[in-house]
């Protein structure tokens, strides 16, 4: 998916104005990173008066706080999507590993962790709440789900959380940190690869005898 298209995911409780705002700020923190980035450059790209700007978001952190979570919620409520009461688990988890790192490989993607990680030491803040938005999110959804499938005696898992966090490191495994640091790409043939392997893995571990 394009960054036009995942721009066009818009949330139905946000007026246009911010929504405008949200989306020329995106392409300004893509272009020029968070600390080249200024007030001035994103109510030009918003096409919105500085004064505008300034009614939406107190400042610039809070201006990129507010779109890393969202960007985050977006991938977290479309891949981790789960029915419960479905106990096919080695599919459940082949689609979501799939869907999961083709969406976490898009190269587009990647500067806005860059960001993040460049920025979370001196605002600990930000990080917190973009780890609680995504990553954590996305484990405690797995998690309940593979509770259902405990409940069920599908699987036996001593600590769901900590084996939907294996999961989810496993699927991206040799793919997004060579991604992260400019050394390959990640195709859909590995892709399909790296998941076989990893949901092969989590069931050897996880299915009930």
């Amino acid at each position: 998916m394009s960054l036009q298209a995942e721009l066009a995911i818009r949330p139905h409780d946000e007026d246009g104005k911010r929504r405008q705002i949200l989306d020329g700020a995106m392409r300004v923190f893509l272009d020029k990173g968070f600390d080249a980035a200024s007030m001035s450059e994103i109510a030009r790209a918003a096409g919105v008066s500085k004064g505008t700007l300034y009614v939406y978001f107190e400042d610039k952190q809070s201006l990129f706080d507010a779109i890393v979570q969202e960007r985050c919620h977006i991938h977290a409520e479309r891949v981790f999507e789960f029915d419960h009461t479905d106990h096919a688990v080695e599919e459940v988890l082949t689609r979501l590993g799939i869907d999961f790192a083709t969406v976490m490989c898009r190269p587009e993607n990647f500067s806005g962790v860059r960001a993040v990680i460049a920025i979370a030491e001196r605002m600990p803040e930000l990080g917190r709440k973009f780890y609680e938005t995504g990553p954590l999110l996305a484990i405690n959804k797995l998690a309940a789900y593979l509770d259902a499938q405990v409940a069920a005696g599908v699987l036996v898992i001593e600590d769901t959380e900590i084996a939907a966090a294996q999961f989810i490191d496993a699927v991206l495994a040799t793919l997004f940190k060579p991604m992260l640091f400019n050394y390959e790409t990640a195709t859909p043939e590995r892709i399909d690869y790296v998941v076989d392997i990893a949901v092969r893995m989590f069931m050897a571990a996880y299915r009930a005898r």
